[in-house]
């Protein structure tokens, strides 16, 4: 096989990989949107909040370590032990859980039957409230997610690949970390499906997702539904979270992934699970694809843009997406 071939097989693959993260990202988005109607621009900082407490749970961190000290005097900062990772995933998770909760308590539920804008704004302002009080509970500096998990190129890919190419091809550099959370993300996106299809919730929530009047007819809670959906998007931000914290650190950029998700969701469309995974796949590949081909002849960061002009043509020709429903309104 020729060198350029292997390279396209490598950015493909480098693609596939980054396509399903921004799909995991986005899923998030779509959970709410579907069960609720409601565009939460505050997953990306949920994905934040998440690493954030993860990291602290696991460091032993004392929560508002700063403010007690500013106000008390005190020189408190760790409780003096460390938490083992799996006890602190489980412990971030009933933290995004209660979050859940407390959304839906104290915010939408009194929202409920106000314009999508205002519902819209309201994520907004969860946002930068959710990004306020991670910074208040953990701090602002950068932290390290010691999961343990592997990092680096894969000496194994590496070496077979090697042997497909000429003496000028060193064989295909597959992040490690990649691999995992790829891994990671497909299970987690298959058991969100299976969650959807086979389960008495899963059903429900699909049943809210198509009719609420119909859902509340039968007796399916809302409230119940809304707090499971926000828990699901908390679980998915978590996992999000930890995997792009683990590539560039828990930082508050991290809260920026979602802007990478909205083209995702443009072309999959903003209601469908399997619109998210082909979306996101899309996008991965296309923007490897085109750095690779195109990049060089216009000056390259052509990453930095591709996927909004791919998600620009798309509102154009086929606003609702892929895969997304196709909303007609008689006047």
């Amino acid at each position: 096989m020729s060198a350029d071939f292997l390279y396209g097989i490598e950015v493909v693959i480098n693609g596939l990989m980054a396509g399903v993260l921004y799909a995991l990202v986005a899923l998030g988005f779509v959970l709410i949107f579907k069960a609720s109607g409601i565009f939460n621009y505050a997953q990306g900082v949920m994905a934040l909040f998440a690493a954030l407490t993860l990291v602290g749970v696991m460091e032993g961190q004392v929560p508002f370590a700063h403010m007690i000290n500013a106000i008390f005097g005190t020189e408190i900062h760790h409780f003096g032990w460390e938490v083992p990772a799996l006890l602190a995933i489980f412990v971030t998770l009933l933290v995004m859980i209660l979050f859940a909760w407390i959304v839906q308590q104290f915010v939408f539920r009194h929202l409920v039957g106000q314009e999508p804008i205002i519902l819209f704004m309201a994520t907004i302002g969860l946002a930068y409230f959710l990004e306020g009080v991670g910074d208040l509970m953990w701090g602002s500096e950068i932290k390290t997610i010691a999961l343990g998990l592997p990092q680096g190129g894969s000496r194994v890919v590496e070496d077979f690949t090697a042997s497909l190419g000429g003496d000028d091809f060193y064989g295909f550099f597959i992040d490690k970390l990649d691999m995992v959370a790829t891994v990671v993300a497909i299970i987690l996106v298959a058991a969100l499906i299976g969650f959807a299809q086979y389960t008495k919730q899963g059903r429900a929530m699909r049943a809210v997702a198509d009719d609420h009047q119909a859902a509340l007819s039968v007796g399916i809670s809302l409230n119940f539904i809304w707090v499971l959906v926000w828990s699901l998007a908390g679980l998915v931000a978590l996992v999000a979270g930890v995997m792009w914290g683990a590539k560039s650190g828990v930082q508050f950029s991290l809260s920026l992934i979602a802007l990478k998700a909205l083209p995702v969701l443009m072309l999959g469309g903003f209601t469908s699970i399997p619109g998210a995974i082909v979306g996101g796949l899309i996008i991965g590949v296309g923007e490897k694809l085109f750095e690779y081909m195109i990049g060089p002849m216009v000056g390259g960061a052509t990453e930095n843009w591709f996927a909004y002009v791919l998600a620009l043509i798309f509102l154009v020709f086929r606003p609702q997406g892929l895969f997304g429903e196709k909303i007609i309104e008689r006047v």
